[in-house]
C-alpha cells in the first residue's frame, strides 16, 4: 500500500466483534481473562490496549518500521529512548534541537551521569570527532527546531553504523509524509504526535518506531514499566488525525513556501529559514532527502524584543502560542517559549536571537496569512 492508503488502513481493520469500520475507543483499564494465562492478548491497559495498538501499527507502517510504540507525550517518547542509557554513557547530539530535548539532556540525564557533546549538525563529519567508546547514541532533528537546519541523515547514519552506535532522529517537523529516516539508515525515529501527526491541536502524544528487535524490547519494557502511555481516547484522536496527514502536509507546505517567499523580500525581516527557498544553504539536501519542505518557517525581524512584542500583539489570524503542526497557524517566540530553558548565550551561539520568530503555517487561505503577517510587520516597524 502507498502512504495515503496506509494512513487510513494500516492497523485499522474493521472491528471483528461488531464490524465497526472505525477502530473503537476501548475505554477499559483491565480485561476479563478465562483463567491463568488465558486471555485475548490484553491484560491491563498500561501494558496494551487495542486502540493504542492500532495507532502503534499505523505509525510504524508510515515510517516503514517493524515496531511502533505510543507514549503520553513527545518527551515521554524521548525519555523512553534515552532509557537505554546508563551512568557513564555518552551521547553526541546536533546543537540545534528543541529546547525541551536540551532540558531533558542537561537537567535530567546529565545529573544521572550521562554526558553530552553538541556539534553543528550541518556537517556530517562533526558527529564522528566526539565519538568515544562510551558513546551509546547519536541524536538529531531534521529539519531542526527552530532554525530549520537540515542534517544529512544518510551520511550521519553511515558514521553511526561504522561505530556501532544507534542513530535516533526526531522526525516531528517533517513527518513520515515527507521523510522516512529508517529508510535513510537511522535506527530510531521519535515523534511528538501532538504536532502534525495528530494535526488538530487537541491531543498530546508521542511515538517511537524501530526495526531492531533488541531496541524494541528495551524501549517497550520501559514503556510498560514507567507507564507514560496514552489513554485510549488520546490514541483514537491521534489515529483520526493521521488519516489526513498527507493531505494536510501538502497544504502546509504550499502555504509555507508562499509565506517564506513573502518574508524574504520584506524590509523588516533580517533572515528567513525555510528549506524550500533556493537561498537556504541546504536546499539541495532538502530536495534529495525530503518529499516536500514542510510547514515550519522561522525568521528574524529587525528591532529585537520591542518589535517582536508589537508584531505578536498585532496578529489576527496567526495565534501567538506554543506548539505546532495543527491546521491553524501559530507564531512562537523561541527565546521565551520553546527554548526558554536554553541559556541566552547558548541560544545566541546557535543563532536564536531576540528577533527570532517561528511560524507553524496552517492550512488557511495563504492570502489571509500573508495579509496578517504584513500588518503585524508594519506594526513592528512602527514600534522602532
Amino acid at each position: 500500500m502507498k502512504f495515503a492508503t496506509k494512513a487510513i488502513h494500516a492497523g485499522q481493520a474493521a472491528d471483528e466483534s461488531t464490524g465497526a469500520t472505525i477502530v473503537p475507543i476501548y475505554q477499559t483499564s483491565t480485561y476479563t481473562q478465562a483463567g491463568v494465562h488465558k486471555h485475548k492478548g490484553y491484560e491491563y491497559s498500561r501494558s496494551g490496549n487495542p486502540t493504542r495498538a492500532a495507532l502503534e501499527e499505523c505509525i510504524a507502517s508510515l515510517e516503514g518500521g517493524g515496531n511502533g510504540l505510543a507514549f503520553a507525550s513527545g518527551l515521554a517518547a524521548e525519555t523512553a529512548v534515552l532509557s537505554i542509557l546508563r551512568p557513564g554513557d555518552h551521547v553526541v547530539s546536533a546543537a540545534d534541537i528543541y529546547g525541551g530535548t536540551y532540558r531533558l539532556f542537561e537537567k535530567v540525564l546529565t545529573p544521572q551521569g550521562v554526558s553530552f557533546s553538541y556539534v553543528d549538525g550541518a556537517i556530517p563529519a562533526n558527529f564522528e570527532a566526539p565519538l568515544t567508546p562510551a558513546t551509546k547514541l547519536i541524536w538529531i532533528e531534521s529539519p531542526t527546531n527552530p532554525l530549520l537546519q537540515l542534517v544529512d541523515i544518510a551520511a550521519v547514519a553511515a558514521i553511526a553504523r561504522a561505530h556501532s552506535v544507534p542513530l535516533a532522529v526526531d522526525n516531528t517537523f517533517a513527518t513520515p509524509a515527507l521523510q522516512r529516516p529508517l529508510a535513510l539508515g537511522a535506527d530510531i525515529v521519535v515523534h511528538s504526535t501532538t504536532k502534525y501527526i495528530g494535526g488538530h491541536s487537541d491531543v498530546i502524544g508521542g511515538a517511537v518506531v524501530v526495526n531492531d528487535a533488541v531496541l524494541h524490547r528495551d524501549i517497550q519494557f520501559y514503556q510498560n514499566a514507567a507507564g507514560a502511555v496514552p489513554g485510549p481516547f488520546d490514541a483514537w484522536l491521534t489515529l483520526r488525525g493521521v488519516k489526513t496527514l498527507q493531505l494536510r502536509m501538502r497544504q502546509h507546505g504550499q502555504n509555507a513556501q508562499r509565506i517564506a517567499e513573502f518574508l524574504q523580500t520584506h524590509p523588516q525581516v533580517d533572515a528567513v529559514h525555510y528549506p524550500g527557498l533556493p537561498a537556504h544553504p541546504q536546499h539541495e539536501l532538502a530536495k534529495r532527502q525530503m518529499d516536500g519542505f514542510g510547514g515550519m518557517v522561522s525568521f528574524a525581524i529587525k528591532g529585537g524584543r520591542p518589535a517582536v512584542e508589537a508584531f505578536a500583539s498585532s496578529l489576527k489570524v496567526f495565534a501567538f502560542a506554543e506548539s505546532l503542526g495543527g491546521v491553524e497557524s501559530l507564531c512562537c517566540y523561541p527565546s521565551e517559549m520553546t527554548h526558554a530553558s536554553v541559556a541566552r548565550e547558548e541560544r545566541e551561539r546557535r543563532g536564536i536571537t531576540d528577533g527570532t520568530l517561528r511560524l507553524s503555517v496552517g492550512i488557511e487561505d495563504s492570502d489571509d496569512l500573508i495579509d496578517d503577517l504584513d500588518a503585524a510587520l508594519k506594526a513592528a516597524v512602527s514600534s522602532r
